[in-house]
């Protein structure tokens, strides 16, 4: 079912089952806080043509809807945790129970449920080598995980956040 809601500056947001569809405006409205996350709303609004207060709203909708987050990224090495992997992990039973144990763990930045040779991949920051360790055998307790392979990251060559509105 389809609910249509006022976004400003005569344009409308429609939803569908909770999903909103992005019109070009709100797309722009995401790439210039992609670029600056403080960015001020009239800066924004004369950028892609509304006025601050309709900015404002917009962002707001899309942060209700869950389209988007404004948050501080932050660089692990700087905040003194210089070994990141990518953790594949392999199971048996409820993929999602699992996946939802593994995401508990603070030191997992990211949890997908995967196709492919692992059924689950986690992205750690660890302080050091031992550290790893300790997460990889916390994983391994978590009932259901049969196996786990790290991916070490050895070099960090390409980390954006500026995906998903072109």
């Amino acid at each position: 079912m389809a609910q249509s809601t006022p976004a400003g500056n005569g344009r409308r947001i429609t939803v569908r089952e909770g999903h909103p569809l992005l019109d070009d405006v709100a797309k722009q409205i995401i790439e210039q806080l992609q670029e600056d996350g403080r960015r001020p709303y009239a800066a924004i609004g004369k950028a892609v043509g509304l006025s601050e207060a309709a900015v404002r709203q917009r962002v707001q909708r899309l942060l209700d809807a869950g389209v988007m987050q404004i948050v501080a990224v932050t660089d692990p090495l700087q905040l003194g945790f210089p070994r990141q992997a990518m953790i594949g992990v392999r199971t048996t039973g409820d993929l999602r129970v699992i996946a939802d144990r593994i995401a508990e763990l603070d030191e997992c930045s990211y949890v997908v449920i995967t196709a492919g040779s692992f059924e689950i991949m986690a992205e750690v920051v660890c302080r050091n080598d031992d550290h790893l360790l300790e997460i990889l055998q916390r994983i391994r307790t978590v009932e259901g995980v049969l196996s786990t392979e790290a991916f070490v990251y050895l070099k960090l060559r390409k980390q954006t956040y500026s995906w998903g509105t072109a």
